[in-house]
């Protein structure tokens, strides 16, 4: 296996996501967020030589991390197309999957990316660059209304109406195109001691709008369930409230919507996964020091019955 030339992600929860695979030598794994393969790499050392990974990126940055074994697959593609590819591999069951939900430590050092409020850089955020609409269409094109509903559901901003307000008026004058013209817009709206926490809740909510990614990881999470094995094993790793809590609705009722199914007949359907650890794993001080990014993260892991 090659190592990249430079580190491109830390992966967080290392031997804790990976071990709670439970991985079988000759299981088929997925891994749908690729990155710079450390997750990955954990996985293939683990299996045999009949086992297989695919992972998935649609990032084409990734790709440059890309393992060399003929135990790997890499699908340069959205995770939300994971039942697609599966059926296109002719895999009809899995026995495990890997999901690290956060954006890469890359992404957020790639000024050019404008992901971070650090850089001054083109208000882009998508993750794929290949298309779809970057942050600067949505914050010059959506509506006030778009844009209140798009900081207070992703970014869980009390001053979602405010923020709207301002990027409208503003955009009138000329258009809001780099992260610098943003944060001259949005500055004035946020008390200093809580700056860099609602700043970083608000290019989260338009990461969010940019990429789908509420919806791609509904349709992931959805595939996964049916995807996987009787005894097959879900470990994914959320960073904030809202990926958090379709993850555990998942886990304990086998729907995002954490709706509780009733059977006409035989009235309240089971869920299909058994909790492996019903209190969330965090990653230890030693982890947070060496790696700050993981601070927030929080690791829970389930089995398909």
């Amino acid at each position: 296996m090659t190592e990249p030339a430079v580190t491109y992600h830390v992966p967080v929860l290392l031997h804790e996501s990976i071990d709670g695979l439970a991985i079988k030598p000759d299981g088929i794994y997925v891994d749908v967020t690729f990155g710079g393969g450390g997750h990955s790499r954990e996985i293939l050392r683990r299996l045999g030589p009949n086992g297989h990974l695919f992972s998935f990126d649609q990032d084409a940055d990734a790709e440059k991390n890309i393992v060399d074994d003929d135990r790997f697959t890499f699908v340069h593609s959205n995770f939300r197309w994971l039942a697609n590819w599966m059926r296109y591999y002719d895999i009809e069951h899995i026995d495990g999957l890997l999901a690290d939900l956060g954006v890469s430590s890359h992404h957020f050092d790639d000024a050019e990316r404008g992901f971070s409020f650090r850089y001054d850089a083109p208000l882009d955020m998508r993750m794929n660059r290949e298309g779809g609409k970057t942050a600067a269409d949505i914050v010059n094109n959506d509506t006030q209304e778009q844009l209140a509903d798009i900081f207070y559901l992703y970014g869980e901003l009390r001053q979602s109406r405010q923020i709207a307000s301002a990027i409208v008026k503003a955009r009138t004058q000329k258009p809001i195109l780099t992260t610098q013209d943003f944060l001259q817009v949005v500055d004035p709206l946020f008390r200093r001691e809580k700056e860099k926490k609602d700043m970083a809740r608000l290019f989260q909510a338009l990461r969010i709008e940019v990429n789908h990614e509420m919806a791609a990881l509904s349709e992931m999470l959805t595939s996964a369930t049916k995807l996987l094995a009787e005894g097959g094993r879900l470990s994914v790793i959320t960073y904030h409230s809202l990926e958090d809590r379709m993850v555990k609705n998942v886990m304990k009722t086998g729907n995002v919507n954490g709706k509780v199914e009733e059977d006409p007949v035989y009235g309240r359907k089971p869920s299909p996964y058994r909790l492996v650890n019903n209190k969330v794993i965090v990653p230890s001080a030693e982890e947070i020091e060496r790696n700050p990014r993981s601070r927030s993260a929080k690791l829970r892991i389930a089995e398909k019955l």
